[in-house]
């Protein structure tokens, strides 16, 4: 059986990568039925959150507690977590980590500037990045507070999201997908326009 990714929308893009036994779960919002409902009967192995904004991590445990999964956060990204969970998350993401799920790798890139623990999920089996908040197809996803640090997201993307195969789907999570190469095309446009030009996550 062949991995796939299946995508649940929300209030955010939550990403669920497997095949027809076992997915991870991607970021899963708000909305844990939703996101189960689309799991079905296939095991949850994990459930990693892109950064811990309530937003895109609010259902996490609910998701997680159905096969006794285990939550992974970049540890740079633990107080926000904190503001909404009691528990901390079982797994401390690193750059360069490892997930493996049906035959296919994530792997963890650290990517701050949206939040200081803000991850990449780069899967070159399925040419597809999971980026969560550091960037979307209108240009860089502020905070509710406005950017953290708007010029090493900037780096972040730069650094490593423009140094993928151009045909890399990137997928966010808010809005539409693109690719790297449409990413590359916008950048300049992204550093003219400044702090607060896209949307708010």
């Amino acid at each position: 059986m062949e991995a796939r990714i299946d995508q649940v929308v929300s209030a955010v893009n939550t990403w669920i990568v497997g095949d027809d036994e076992e997915v991870i779960v991607v970021d899963p919002g708000t909305d844990a039925a939703a996101v189960l409902a689309k799991v079905g009967d296939r095991e949850v192995i994990a459930v990693i959150c892109t950064h811990g904004h309530a937003g895109h991590a609010s259902a996490a445990p609910a998701v997680a507690k159905r096969d006794e999964a285990p939550i992974a956060l970049h540890p740079s990204d633990r107080l926000s977590w904190r503001e909404v969970h009691k528990a901390d998350p079982e797994i401390e993401m690193e750059d360069g980590g490892i997930f493996e799920v049906a035959d296919v790798a994530l792997e963890v890139i650290h990517a701050p500037g949206h939040s200081a623990g803000s991850v990449l999920l780069y899967c070159e089996d399925l040419d597809v990045v999971m980026c969560g908040d550091v960037l979307a197809a209108d240009g860089l996803v502020t905070s509710e507070d406005g950017f953290s640090n708007f010029a090493s997201q900037l780096s972040s993307i730069g650094e490593h999201v423009l140094t993928l195969p151009k045909k890399t789907r990137v997928l966010p999570g808010h809005g539409e997908e693109l690719t790297v190469a449409a990413a590359e095309k916008s950048f300049d446009s992204w550093i003219s326009a400044g702090p607060g030009s896209a949307g708010e996550s």
